[in-house]
């Protein structure tokens, strides 16, 4: 659950520290004092856009920091293994994101810094906001559809489904094609099918070719006479002319050996100069080597510039470097591999017929999962439909089978449909509903998924907006409910609804150094009484509206 909450110099907040419970919380207060701000903290904390005016007016960044306890669901925690974040057993998961004045943010989970969009997979698994308007997207096919599939935990099947008509969606093209493009892709593979012969008379195991290796070779073979007779000179220096260094280093040497047995100072020098010498020998027998194996091959040399030249042409034609030839001739047999499939009439036959019986396959799977949850979901919608004052009437959830071969989302159109408040005739749910009843039925619909939801923190921010008195009283049993499995937190302007709520802040703005400030006040039992009977009365609170208060709250 949801353990601790700070904000700094987020809208109206300078600082605040928050300590969450267990159990049904409700927060309530003045309108405008900002008892959404704390929603729109969680959601920014959690991963929602940000832009720079979510500052504190004078301040030059904001942060919320979010502390959620340990979970024990084994997918949270391998998902952190495969993020490379620390997740150590029995300990829970902090959240940090800060945004800077330039609209920039970052976040990091357990001091981790990560993407928006790691920080929102976790938070799917921590929190889940049920905002003040989601009755409206209920009216949206595709709203209903992910409803029926989040409800059904079908995410995975309705995956494989799009997939699956992605992949059958290119076969059929990919066999369009073949019929439409048969002569350009002939005259194409011919094209590259005469190059890749022109470049594979060039191929070897070298990276390159051997064009690198060439180029060193050709250049020694270019210039062997004048190589042989450079190192020819350097032998005669060293040891074989007239007066070799060698010869001369060597009486020197000896010399500075006598000297040094006078005068110890030249030591030194001496066992350089025997240094020298043996580097010298050593160059001497390298040269000797080198020499000896030297060669004049006019045969090699005029192969290698073949071959160079014949590299320098096919370069030239294709506008490539010479060492990056073998990369177009690999590019180039792959072309040809996948013009040879395009055109196998056959098998792109065979591919289509495939692909299409791993969609029908897939989509039936879809079906089968959605009818099982629509019907569930249908019942228990219909059931927290006559709790909310909306008796006689009852949900819906039709699917209803598509023309043709179905679509990427599976082969039915998803539909709540409502009977029993604007006649007994089913009819879609958009064509039948005022917006209160459209607001108690989102209500309902919200309470029966996050019941069977694993999330263990649920928000619901004012979706009690357009109902009052008995139903009230019906949806702040409803959330009460919801409380003994899980923690759930309410933002409500309703007492009936604050009433049942085990534990109760009150928001309030006030004014310090001329800015506006939002400050949370955590209520005890009096102050519950004067916060409820302030919501229930109008300017002036009497003894008998709190002890109306003190019995709601006795009852709650």
């Amino acid at each position: 659950m949801l353990c601790r909450l700070v904000i700094r110099d987020f809208v109206l907040v300078h600082e605040l520290a928050l300590d969450f419970q267990p159990g049904f919380g409700a927060l309530t207060g003045e309108t405008g004092a900002g008892k959404s701000l704390l929603i729109d903290a969680l959601a920014f904390v959690l991963g929602e856009r940000a832009e720079a005016g979510l500052i504190r007016s004078g301040a030059s960044r904001a942060e919320v920091t979010a502390e959620f306890d340990a979970s024990v669901d084994p997918a949270f925690v391998a998902w952190f293994a495969e993020q490379a974040i620390p997740l150590e057993a029995g300990e829970g998961v902090l959240i940090r994101r800060v945004l800077d004045a330039g609209g920039r943010s970052r976040a990091l989970i357990n001091g981790v810094p990560v993407t928006l969009q790691q920080v929102r997979t976790a938070g799917e698994w921590l929190l889940d906001i049920h905002g003040q308007h989601a009755h409206q997207s209920l009216l949206r096919a595709e709203a209903q559809r992910q409803l029926v599939d989040d409800f059904g935990q079908l995410q995975t099947q309705a995956r494989s489904v799009a997939t699956a008509w992605r992949e059958w969606a290119a076969a059929r093209q990919a066999l369009l094609d073949a019929g439409k493009r048969s002569g350009d892709i002939e005259a194409r593979r011919q094209t590259l099918a005469w190059q890749i012969k022109s470049l594979s008379e060039l191929a070897n195991d070298q990276p390159d070719w051997g064009w690198q290796a060439m180029g060193e070779e050709q250049s020694r073979l270019a210039h062997a006479s004048s190589l042989i007779e450079l190192t020819q000179s350097a032998v005669d220096v060293l040891g074989e002319g007239d007066e070799p260094m060698m010869t001369i280093l060597g009486r020197l040497q000896h010399r500075l050996q006598e000297g040094a047995g006078l005068d110890s100072r030249l030591q030194e020098p001496t066992d350089l100069l025997a240094a020298a010498s043996n580097e010298l020998s050593e160059a001497l027998t390298l040269l000797r080597r080198h020499l000896d194996r030297f060669e004049v091959d006019p045969v090699r040399l005029a192969e290698i510039e073949r071959r160079m030249a014949g590299m320098l042409e096919l370069a030239r034609k294709h506008l490539v470097e010479p060492a990056a030839l073998p990369f177009l001739y690999r590019d180039m047999v792959a072309e040809a591999e996948q013009l040879a499939d395009a055109t196998d009439v056959a098998a792109l036959e065979a591919r289509v017929k495939a692909t299409a019986a791993a969609y029908v396959d897939a989509a039936a799977r879809l079906t089968k999962g959605r009818t099982k949850a629509a019907k569930a979901l249908s019942k228990g919608v219909s059931d927290a439909m006559q709790e909310l004052a909306l008796g006689g009437g009852q949900c819906r959830i039709a699917l209803q089978a598509l023309d043709g071969d179905g679509s990427a989302h599976g082969n039915e159109r998803i539909e709540l449909q409502i009977s029993g408040l604007a006649g007994d005739d089913w009819r879609p749910l958009s064509k039948v509903v005022s917006g209160g009843e459209l607001s108690r039925i989102s209500l309902a619909i919200q309470v029966v998924t996050s019941a069977c939801s694993a999330v263990p923190t649920l928000i619901f921010d004012e979706v009690d907006v357009g109902i009052g008195g008995g139903v009230a009283e019906v949806v702040g049993r409803l959330l009460a409910k919801l409380g003994e499995h899980r923690q759930v937190l309410c933002v409500t302007h309703l007492a009936q609804v604050a009433a049942r709520a085990s534990w109760q802040w009150q928001v309030s703005k006030e004014k310090a150094d001329g800015l506006f400030q939002s400050r949370v006040q955590v209520l005890d039992d009096a102050a519950r009484i004067e916060e409820i009977a302030r919501m229930l009365g109008g300017v002036e609170i009497t003894a008998r509206t709190r002890a109306h208060a003190a019995e709601m709250l006795q009852l709650g």
